[in-house]
């Protein structure tokens, strides 16, 4: 299995590859967001320092709480870092001789005006949180020889949906993929540049979160790489009774453990320091020989 990028490819299996989180924004739900380009970009080239394979830029919260900003604010919070990208890798080098190097540029975000921006400031990856409801997301990172990320949801982002109830969440995920990734090759993309992401807390329970991941090997039917959103969950804090996200790093760990015993292939992570010292010993747990 291998993952294309537009100027680039990433062979699998292989070890799971850490996603680092960038929030270009002043509402993220863990509060490390900010709108400071400068440390934006520090942020960016502390996680690649900590092994981050992945570094995820997002300039406007998932956050249902909070309304969308418009359009053009998130443009030009990311244009003020994309423009300086190459500061992140300029003066560090890869963690270990396994680290994807320099890191996956990818950006976090859903309406077309953006993916569109994002793409000709050269992103890699388009993370896209929408559910791909149409085919112009998929489009456009055709037209750029990108590979686009697509995450399970019930609807349009910013939308609460805290009542949403499944029946059958595996069966609803093979559903949606199945759906969707046909509709991403209906608009010109290959199998071989997509990524799918169950989606936990988006749109569903403690229950359905957490059998997602107990049967997330369901999933491997699709051949493609499974991200697994793991940070500081909501389901972590409901778990152990953690009110603080900030406090939930080590819940996080226990669910990168978990996702690595059931074939994921990607973790997106906030600290991403202590997720791969965590990567590392499972690992070389793992190995035989």
């Amino acid at each position: 299995m291998i993952l294309r990028l537009p100027s680039r490819v990433l062979h699998f299996p292989r070890r799971p590859l850490l996603m680092g989180i960038v929030n270009v924004n002043d509402d993220s739900f863990s509060g490390d967001g900010t709108l400071d380009a400068d440390e934006a970009l520090a942020q960016a080239g502390a996680h690649a320092a900590a092994g981050a394979d992945i570094v995820d830029l997002g300039a406007e919260s998932a956050r249902t709480n909070r309304a969308a900003i418009p359009v053009e604010e998130e443009c030009a919070r990311l244009r003020k870092v994309l423009a300086r990208w190459n500061e992140v890798t300029s003066s560090a080098g890869p963690r270990d001789e396994e680290q994807v190097w320099p890191p996956v540029l990818s950006v976090n975000t859903w309406r077309s005006e953006v993916v569109a921006a994002a793409l000709g400031l050269g992103a890699e990856l388009i993370n896209d949180m929408s559910g791909l409801p149409d085919g112009s997301n998929a489009r456009l990172v055709a037209e750029h020889g990108a590979a686009l990320l697509v995450m399970h949801t019930a609807g349009p982002p910013k939308v609460e949906r805290v009542e949403q109830q499944w029946d059958d969440i595996m069966g609803e995920l093979e559903r949606f993929f199945g759906d969707k990734l046909g509709l991403a090759q209906s608009e010109g993309l290959s199998p071989d540049q997509l990524v799918i992401d169950p989606g936990i807390d988006f749109a569903k329970q403690r229950e359905d979160n957490l059998r997602l991941v107990r049967e997330l090997d369901q999933l491997q039917q699709f051949e493609r790489p499974v991200l697994l959103p793991i940070s500081r969950k909501t389901v972590i804090g409901e778990v152990l009774g953690i009110e603080d996200p900030v406090a939930r790093d080590a819940g996080t760990i226990g669910l990168l453990a978990a996702g690595m015993g059931r074939g994921a292939e990607i973790f997106r992570v906030h600290n991403v320091d202590a997720a791969w010292q965590a990567m590392k010993v499972l690992t070389a747990v793992g190995r035989r020989g």
